[in-house]
């Protein structure tokens, strides 16, 4: 009697735990599309293919910008933050400075974005000489989502069974071969990851790239010049609206915005489930 009661608390407390996470699950999924929708609907009929391609009222400048934000800083910082991680996993030990290296790379994630802003402006603006362009923000936010890469990926390397790494040594390959042969296709998917959350950071930063990339309007040509990001325009429509249309242009670029996240993140996810696809058929 007495188990049959402990059970029916059990499966009760089960189903009661299971029906408080999907009622979390939806109001997350409710929040989300409530957003998405109100950004949609107060674009006012802005967003068209003339504001996407027109680089005198359009947006295009500024989609430029932000996708050349994007490709510079994760060229610099993803190769970085793999070789960090790979160190920190895969060679190092427990010893004081991996646990100084550590701390160094929390410490990292938690100074506010506004700070690598006036460390930006100060060391790739001025002393390094490259003025407020879209190379200095690239290397400022590169310092910015490098804890973001190294957690993360160290978390898909530690996810990696042991038996991978001892059956390759084991057949002769060298620690380094091992790594780049097995360790590191079999942890990419959580790679992916980090550069989908890199990627997400690198477009939604607003105070180091003000300081740092700048508020001009005009095409970049190289990533040597000046220019604006999305968020950055974005900024600059809502604070110093003028005009009773700059609010609908704002939200026709936030839409842009969440466009293009989304599109990143599904190709990303595509990328992933094809490579685990194709890695479980090897395996």
């Amino acid at each position: 009697m007495k188990k049959s009661f402990n059970l029916k608390k059990r499966n009760f407390l089960d189903k009661l735990l299971y029906g408080v996470m999907a009622v979390a699950m939806g109001g997350v999924i409710v929040s989300l599309l409530f957003v998405i929708l109100y950004i949609f609907r107060s674009q006012a009929g802005y967003l068209n293919l003339s504001f996407l391609t027109n680089a005198e009222t359009g947006i295009l400048p500024m989609i430029v910008t932000t996708l050349y934000v994007v490709l510079v800083s994760i060229a610099v910082a993803l190769p970085v933050g793999i070789s960090s991680a790979i160190f920190l996993n895969e060679y190092s030990g427990n010893s004081n400075l991996i646990r100084i290296l550590r701390l160094a790379i929390e410490t990292l994630a938690g100074i506010p974005s506004i700070i690598y802003g006036l460390f930006g402006l100060l060391v790739f603006c001025r002393l390094l000489g490259f003025g407020q362009s879209i190379v200095a923000g690239a290397f400022t936010l590169s310092i910015m989502i490098l804890p973001v890469i190294i957690r993360t990926t160290e978390e898909s390397l530690k996810s990696i069974p042991d038996t991978f790494r001892e059956g390759s040594l084991a057949l002769g390959a060298t620690k380094f071969q091992t790594i780049v042969h097995v360790v590191l296709p079999s942890a990419l998917p959580g790679i992916l990851t980090s550069v989908i959350l890199a990627i997400g950071r690198v477009v939604g930063e607003s105070a180091p790239v003000l300081l740092t990339v700048g508020l001009s309007k005009n095409m970049p040509r190289t990533i040597f010049e000046s220019g604006r990001t999305l968020t950055i325009h974005l900024y600059y429509l809502t604070n110093e609206a003028v005009r009773p249309e700059d609010f609908g242009i704002a939200f026709a670029t936030a839409s842009v915005l969440v466009i293009l996240v989304v599109v990143i993140n599904t190709s990303t996810k595509i990328i992933t489930a094809n490579f685990r696809k194709k890695l479980g058929e090897t395996l």
